[in-house]
């Protein structure tokens, strides 16, 4: 006996030992072992400081107290089944019920699954689901654990208690229970060693709540739902919840409230459900609120959501609430977090990166980083893609209202930090931009990204551009001129990547093939003078908001930023299709400039408005402008200012029929871009000379040219020029006859177009390569290409490429003999061509019409 053998080991378990006896837990079989180890305690504890109870010594109670304990207990009822009941409403899932069905399949390897989503998402119901599924397959038990980590009113779960429990559920009397956590676990695990087990841990807290409840049998499955990413639990298979799908979400909705829409109140639905952001728990408490009150229409609750500016309100039945769910979790943030996530709230914008919460929350880029994967880990935001997360509209609602508590003063400061940030970024990027007028120099900061580079700045502002777009009315509606200037010169500044002088190359690419080789950017159709995607009405939202502050600055002190105001504005009336207005206020700001002295601003205006003067028209003038906006830029010493204004002038001439004189303008305009080292404005001007020399010289020279700009953009790691390039090439490699080269060149640009999601440059590429086909006498292919071509520009609201487009289409359509298909598709490229002022497409859709007509053979 250990206990005599070393008497001066564990005294100071002696009498908790003594009082579990007495309690009849643990006591020897028989009295007879029992009584010498008895004796020797007593002795023991007798010597010890503490003292012992009274009556401990009594030799005739001790043997009535081991005689009751060794008296069998009755047996205790064993639990195999302790499922929640199932859901009658269980709606779609279908994949991920799927999943979990497979991974208890025989031979299955992974016996842990975690399912983890936000607040709401339905992580409960979907394991309820699965359990009840699944039940089948393990006979030994089935069990649900709600561990209650987001339980309002309950603290988490202990393992301790769970495992009793959990032990008594499999027949263990009370009095058997082991008294400490490890020995609990392992009988648990021994116990469930060879069974087959189904255990549900419902809500868990973190992987120390769950390690000791894990069964280690190779029979058992464990599902566990939690709202945090349970990166710590080895050997787990994740299985995040997304909200659900449109279609899915109405039918839980209708399931629920007891609805069966019909006609204008399947809109009303898609309304509600898109209003409830798809979230699962938003469409129970609404639907149930709906099913109560017979008196509602679907449209009347669909108007109410609309309106309301308290979602969170409408989705509160007492008992149970969204803003309770969220609540929880927020609570169970640190300190630090939960002022992250309340200023994540303040955001104007559609997503947001770590650069954006450095600023908005004065944090280190470093810990903005480590911050916003904490709250991913929480499914508190959600990550979009690499570095880029975003908030469910409720919880953004729920950030936003806790962020009205904090003071008037914090907030308006982390707005400023917030706008700063993206004024300075944009600044750099715009500036960086070719054709920007200003200084290209990087800035070196800290706080921005790495914009070092035209590709680099293009890329950003493309990403940023909702964000952009927010801050800019957000700035408008705070009369913050100097923010509304710089953020519209961004958005503006895009196009000069992917603008009107690409548009001009692939425009009039199509000129030549139609014969028509005269060619003028106002009859393009401005909308297609927009960068990658971004509609014309976006533009005009812009400008909108620019004017309200330019008029209401208009009896201002500070006359230089209204100029400046007026040139911006310009930009934007001119990418929105409103020309005379764009002339207006560059006229205003050539104007104030010269009385202000401000030559480089007069000189910058007259450039854009000689260009805008030569879109509706008026050539004369335009050539004027430019030339007086030249003299302006060489007396400056303002070379990229000259390099601008001679690439105009250089295109004038071509258009004027003057192809040699153009070439002449453009090498000049590539050499100063050379010079200055702006790799970007000497490619695009190479292939601008290269595209004017196929109209002056021999094929070879407009190759090589090409081929200079290509190797140019390629070093400059600009994609959108590329993809220009190699587009032009494929249809010079056409006509000379090469086909297969033409045809690998022009699937080379679709691929990059597409790589970089320039929908404007895709749709080209695929009307280019249907033309390659229709030429080829391909019919079949040119009709299924120019078709793909027609879809991608509607798509992205190019109606001058999509009126060019129906008109070939249709041509191709009477070819094969659809008199009809064609009639009706070239009616339709008239309409589109009148409707943005195309003349030439008008023409040409005329004329195609009017052989139909005649029965003009083909």
């Amino acid at each position: 006996m250990r206990a005599t053998r070393a008497p001066g080991r564990g005294r100071g378990s002696l009498v908790q030992r003594i009082s579990d006896w007495r309690a009849g837990r643990n006591v020897p079989y028989r009295f007879e072992s029992f009584e010498p180890v008895l004796v020797t305690l007593l002795r023991m504890a007798e010597a010890t400081a503490k003292p012992a109870p009274a009556g401990l010594s009594n030799h005739a109670a001790w043997h009535r107290l081991w005689k009751a304990a060794a008296t069998a207990e009755p047996a205790r009822p064993v639990v195999t089944t302790a499922l929640r009941r199932d859901i009658a409403t269980f709606v779609g899932r279908d994949a991920e019920v799927r999943r979990l069905l497979e991974a208890a399949r025989p031979g299955g390897v992974v016996a842990i699954h975690t399912v983890d989503g936000m607040p709401g998402i339905g992580k409960t119901a979907l394991v309820t689901r699965a359990a009840h599924l699944l039940a089948d397959r393990f006979p030994d038990g089935r069990f649900f654990v709600e561990l209650n980590a987001h339980t309002p009113g309950h603290t988490p779960a202990d393992p301790f208690t769970v495992l009793g429990t959990l032990l008594t559920n499999l027949g263990i009397a009370d009095g058997h229970l082991p008294e400490s956590l490890e020995a609990r676990c392992a009988l648990w695990r021994d116990r469930l060693s060879d069974k087959r087990v189904l255990l549900v841990l419902d809500d868990a807290r973190d992987h120390t709540q769950i390690e000791p409840l894990l069964p280690a049998g190779p029979g058992c499955l464990t599902l566990i739902t939690s709202r945090r990413r349970l990166i710590a639990l080895d050997g787990a298979q994740p299985l995040p919840l997304e909200t659900l799908d449109p279609e899915h979400a109405a039918e839980l909705f209708c399931r629920l409230a007891q609805r069966d829409p019909t006609g204008s109140e399947a809109d009303a639905v898609a309304d509600i459900v898109r209003s409830c952001g798809y979230l699962p728990l938003a469409l129970v408490l609404l639907a149930g609120r709906l099913a109560h009150h017979p008196t509602w229409t679907l449209t009347g609750l669909a108007t109410e959501l609309g309106s309301t500016r308290d979602r969170l309100g409408e989705l509160d039945t007492g008992h149970r609430a969204a803003h309770a769910a969220f609540t929880t979790s927020y609570r169970n943030l640190p300190t630090d977090r939960q002022r992250l996530f309340r200023r994540l709230g303040l955001h104007p914008g559609v997503d947001l990166d770590a650069y954006a919460v450095a600023a908005l929350c004065d944090l280190p880029l470093t810990a903005a980083r480590h911050a916003l994967e904490d709250l991913y880990t929480d499914h508190l935001i959600d990550e979009i893609s690499l570095g880029r997360y975003r908030l469910h509209d409720l919880l953004r609602e729920f950030a936003d209202n806790l962020a009205r508590d904090d003071p008037t003063e914090d907030r308006a400061r982390a707005m400023d930090r917030l706008l700063d940030y993206y004024q300075r970024a944009a600044l750099t990027a715009v500036r960086l931009l070719p054709g920007y007028p200003e200084s290209r120099s990087a800035t070196s900061d800290p706080v921005i990204p790495d914009l070092s580079t035209s590709a680099r700045a293009v890329t950003w502002v493309r990403r940023e551009r909702a964000n952009l777009m927010a801050c800019l009315e957000y700035a408008t509606a705070n009369a913050m001129l100097g923010r509304v200037i710089t953020l519209t010169d961004a958005l503006i500044g895009e196009l000069r990547l992917c603008g009107p002088w690409q548009k001009f190359l692939a425009f009039a690419r199509h000129d030549a093939v139609t014969g028509l080789n005269q060619f003028r950017a106002g009859q393009l159709g401005l909308p297609d003078l927009g960068a990658a995607d971004l509609p014309a009405e976006s533009y005009s939202q812009a400008a909108d908001l620019l004017q309200r502050l330019v008029d209401d600055e208009a009896s201002g002190d500070d006359r230089h930023a209204r100029a400046e105001a007026l040139h911006t504005l310009a930009w934007a009336r001119f990418l929105s299709d409103h020309h005379e207005a764009a002339i207006d206020a560059l006229e205003q700001s050539v104007t104030m400039h010269r009385e202000l002295g401000d030559r480089a601003g007069e000189a910058a205006a007259l450039t854009i408005l000689g260009w805008i003067e030569h879109v509706v028209g008026d050539d004369v003038t335009a050539v004027a402008l430019l030339q007086r906006a030249l003299t302006l830029h060489r007396d400056l010493g303002n070379r990229a200012g000259e390099a601008e204004a001679l690439r105009h002038l250089g295109i004038l001439r071509h258009i004027a029929g003057d192809h040699v004189a153009g070439m002449h303008v453009l090498r000049r305009v590539a050499q100063i871009y050379s010079e200055l080292g702006d790799r970007y404005e000497q490619a695009l001007a190479t292939g601008m000379q290269a595209w004017i020399a196929s109209f002056a010289t021999d094929r070879a020279t407009v190759v090589a040219l090409h081929q200079h700009a290509l190797a140019i953009y390629r070093d400059a790691e600009d994609l959108p020029g590329q993809a220009m390039t190699l587009n032009a090439l494929g249809w010079i490699h056409h006509q000379a006859g090469n086909l297969p080269a033409a045809w690998e060149l022009t699937r080379r640009a679709l691929a990059l177009y597409r790589e970089i999601g320039d929908r404007t440059g895709e749709a080209s590429v695929l009307h280019n390569m249907g033309r390659l086909r229709f030429l080829e006498h391909d019919y079949a292919d040119a009709t299924d290409l120019i078709g793909q071509a027609c879809e991608v520009y509607r798509g992205s609201g190019n109606l001058a490429g999509e009126a060019v487009a129906l008109g070939n289409l249709g041509w191709v359509r009477y070819l094969t003999g659809d008199r009809q298909a064609a009639t009706d598709l070239l009616e339709l490229a008239l309409a589109r061509s009148r409707a943005i002022g195309h003349r030439r497409g008008e023409i040409e859709a005329l004329d195609r019409l009017d052989k139909i007509k005649n029965g003009t053979t083909p």
